[in-house]
């Protein structure tokens, strides 16, 4: 299979040769790293992270924008520059990749960008911490994650700890179903909501094993059904907070955000900020533990995915004898 390319994209080193020699690739996001936690955890998470995808036998491969490019791997010193530069980094989703490119300035990507960017690298595995959404309110504000709609839309895997437990997640989910976009749950029947295991929603399929996960991605791109499939992995037990606890503090950190006139997309991580203060740090590990558990269920659907392309490009004569006598 070709390796896509564009004038706009550099691949690090590892990343260029994982893909020619047919290696399993997992994009991960920059946002995490520049806007979903302070410094210096944020860096020293996102080095453990992509260890632990090459620990498993995939390549990671980081995106971000840099000086006018979108960079697929990142190396050690951009890592660094991102986590530095926190805030200062613009938070690119669809609409904001050709503005930040054309500027060359340095741009942190979204679940959105990172899934467009991942497809336009051949990469089909994409792992995050949580998903957008539809906010709380959105009747009224109309606030819905630019997220949902790249779903509908981009043909890659998306691995998370579902979505973020400060969204409407009965609104989320029946947005996800109105643009046919697969649910699926890992270890448990129902969806989860980031710091906490269990949402109270059940997803639409529940498949704990990579390969069957494989085989219902693949079929679902070979029947020319584009857009994504979001895989629901809880947090691990150890690391997950109370959902009665989250929505009490998410309620509260809401009325302070409308207190204080935050709007937008400036809203996320408000109250990331607030229930960490809120919990005493307890929400940042949850958030540590749950994107490295997410990653290392997307290095193993990672594998799988590219060992069933690899079985189906295969000649017949490879693949095993037929179970039907007589073929």
């Amino acid at each position: 299979m070709p390796i896509p390319s564009s004038p706009w994209l550099i691949r690090s080193a590892p990343v260029a040769a994982a893909q020619a020699a047919g290696r399993p690739v997992v994009a991960l996001e920059s946002t995490i790293i520049a806007h979903g936690m302070p410094y210096p955890e944020n860096v020293r998470t996102a080095r453990e992270v992509e260890q632990l995808i090459r620990g498993m036998g995939a390549e990671p491969a980081t995106i971000a924008l840099i000086g006018g490019r979108i960079h697929v791997g990142l190396a050690d010193a951009e890592l660094e520059l991102l986590g530095r530069a926190g805030n200062q980094a613009a938070k690119v989703s669809r609409r904001g990749l050709p503005a930040v490119l054309a500027a060359g300035g340095l741009g942190a990507t979204t679940v959105a960008a990172t899934m467009i960017c991942a497809a336009m690298a051949g990469i089909e595995v994409f792992v995050t911490g949580g998903i957008g959404g539809v906010h709380r309110g959105a009747a009224e504000s109309f606030d819905i994650s630019a997220d949902l709609q790249e779903l509908a839309r981009t043909s890659v895997a998306v691995v998370c700890a579902g979505a973020k437990s400060i969204l409407d997640l009965g609104l989320t989910l029946e947005y996800l179903e109105t643009h046919g976009v697969p649910v699926l749950s890992c270890g448990q029947d129902n969806f989860a909501a980031f710091y906490t295991r269990d949402s109270g929603f059940r997803a639409d399929y529940r498949i704990d094993d990579p390969q069957a996960q494989a085989r219902f991605i693949r079929t679902k791109w070979d029947l020319g059904l584009a857009g994504g499939v979001v895989l629901s992995v809880p947090v691990p037990e150890a690391a997950a907070l109370e959902r009665g606890e989250v929505d009490g503090l998410i309620t509260q950190a809401l009325g302070e955000a409308r207190q204080q006139g935050i709007t937008g997309k400036a809203v996320t991580p408000f109250l990331l900020s607030r229930i960490k203060a809120l919990t005493g740090g307890r929400s940042l590990a949850c958030n540590i533990a749950l994107v490295k558990n997410n990653a290392q269920a997307g290095a193993r659907l990672a594998l799988a995915l590219a060992l069933a392309l690899a079985l189906a490009q295969a000649p017949r004569s490879l693949r095993g004898r037929s179970a039907h006598p007589g073929e």
